[in-house]
């Protein structure tokens, strides 16, 4: 039938009325299809639906579990006999940078078939103190617990030469920053053929994290979380404190991340006093490269560390009251009790180390030991809530071995997202600003399981490649066998077996070093 020319004007008038509204339809059906699809994979908690006692509780783990054993073939490290050379890597940096360079340590010996020397960790420069590895972790434990990846001795062999021995040299190289695994198998291996030995240092984040092989990635779980076990003096005092802090209900651990030198390297100052100021600018000039820092700037990109006072009104906005017990872990605040006050007011049921251990640490607590304990505290707190992350440092690592340790409730406020709500409160516009931060708040994943999206650090989130699901969607996500680690001994002991017929045969032999492993 034949439309009038009014009918068709109508008809083309409403054309894009119509089309925007079906615009409108699809994409508000792509973005609830995607929020449904995230909610199924991530196991987020939604700003409407939470509750914060239930915070208490780890996250929802959506059908994962951890595990880091190895889903195909992984044959045993060389013997003695086999092996390229020998590694040893100079640890930099605090306790968790030098975590993640052992971890990477390992995954190096193993990708270029060579034996591992016990690393060396940089006490001195930071620390100030003595403590090496044998002083922090079980180092017995350690080479059994990674006996099926690479091998492991406590220090360089003697060669015999011309019938006179010495210890063998190591060849020092400095590696390149986020060096790619094709370095390691190349330039590094070739002069550990070359040598016998090589020496890595600095090494830390001297190798690349992304890396695409999903057994390696599980090989730096197995040493980050399974290997790496303080020494037992260490493991003790830090129960006693749990059990003490739980004697009295739940408890909150906070890593205050507000000393001298993340002031300084984030250039936030203006909120210090001319004197302290100076400070800053001059550990600034002396620690790190020359560069303009606006401080306005920095914080409204959350670079800026949050301060114990906006920290106290995170929580207090998300539900908690002054009768939560924190345990406060932080080296030594920057600007003394004045910017503790407020959160003193806000939270007084505060401790550390120091206030509630039995008896004192026989390290310096500003040295490793401290740094140790309060990382097992942390680990084993019900709410653990980071107020800076950064590459490989405490609270990264942190929030990655409770992501693995069950999905252990991480309450990570996103700094650059809340700037703007603390810069209006500090104006005077105070109006909604408790429901504007618990919007901001409440929409984390708080310790489940997520999609890895860069910048996130493998160190943070390790999942999937180190989860697994006993009823898989897919088959990647499969469970190991039960049996995985039995298969694994019977090929260490297969190849044992076959190194001490070499062992035998070259008995005679004068050249070949001699080790001793723990």
């Amino acid at each position: 039938m034949r439309r009038s020319p009014g009918e068709a004007s109508l008809r083309r008038r409403r054309a894009p009325v119509r089309l925007c509204v079906a615009l409108a339809a699809l994409v508000a059906c792509t973005i609830w299809l995607w929020s449904s699809s995230a909610g199924l994979t991530v196991g987020s908690y939604k700003a409407h639906d939470v509750d914060v006692n239930k915070l208490w509780r780890t996250a929802e783990s959506k059908g994962w579990r951890a595990s880091s054993a190895p889903r195909s073939y992984w044959p045993p490290p060389p013997t003695e006999f086999e092996t390229n050379g020998y590694l040893r890597v100079r640890c930099n940096g605090g306790l968790n940078q030098q975590r993640t360079a052992i971890c990477n340590a390992v995954v190096a010996a193993r990708i270029m078939n060579a034996t591992l020397v016990l690393p060396e960790l940089d006490t001195n420069s930071f620390w100030h103190d003595e403590s090496g590895f044998v002083g922090i972790y079980d180092v017995p434990h350690f080479i059994k617990t990674l006996k099926y990846d690479v091998r492991i001795i406590t220090s360089f062999p003697e060669i015999s030469t011309n019938g006179k021995s010495k210890k063998l040299k190591a060849h020092q190289i400095r590696p390149p920053r986020d060096a790619p695994v094709t370095w390691y198998k190349t330039v590094a291996l070739e002069k550990m053929k070359n040598y016998g030995a090589i020496y890595l240092t600095p090494f830390s984040h001297r190798m690349a994290e992304d890396i695409n092989d999903p057994e390696i990635q599980r090989l730096r779980c197995r040493v980050n979380y399974h290997a790496l076990r303080f020494k037992p003096n260490i493991m003790k005092t830090s129960s006693e404190i749990v059990n003490k802090l739980r004697s009295e209900g739940h408890f909150m651990s906070i890593h205050l991340r507000f000393e001298m030198d993340m002031l300084a390297f984030a250039g936030c100052i203006d909120i210090f006093t001319p004197q302290e100021q100076k400070m800053l600018i001059k550990y600034r000039k002396e620690n790190f490269a020359e560069k303009e820092l606006v401080y306005r700037e920095r914080r409204l990109i959350g670079k800026c560390p949050l301060t114990p006072e906006e920290v106290g009104l995170i929580l207090r906005a998300m539900g908690f009251d002054n009768t939560t017990h924190i345990y406060l872990a932080s080296g030594e605040l920057f600007g003394g009790k004045h910017f503790m006050r407020p959160f003193k007011v806000m939270f007084p049921r505060l401790e550390n180390h120091s206030s509630v251990g039995h008896g004192k640490l026989e390290e310096n607590t500003r040295g490793l030991a401290g740094s140790a304990v309060d990382y097992m505290v942390c680990l084993l707190s019900d709410i653990f809530v980071p107020t800076y992350d950064g590459p490989s440092n405490f609270a990264n690592n942190l929030m990655g071995h409770r992501l693995y340790y069950g999905f252990r409730t991480t309450v990570t406020p996103n700094r650059k997202a809340l700037a703007p709500l603390f810069m209006d409160r500090e104006e005077g516009q105070t109006a909604g600003f408790e429901e504007r931060v618990k919007q901001v708040m409440l929409t984390s994943h708080f310790g489940g399981p997520h999609k890895r999206i860069h910048p996130e650090s493998f160190y943070t989130n390790s999942w999937p490649e180190c989860f697994c699901q006993v009823n898989p969607v897919n088959r990647a996500d499969e469970c190991p066998p039960d049996n995985i680690y039995e298969v694994l001994e019977n090929q260490f002991l297969s190849e044992e077996g076959f190194g001490e017929v070499k062992a035998t045969n070259q008995a005679d032999s004068t050249s070949q070093p001699e080790e001793s492993t723990i």
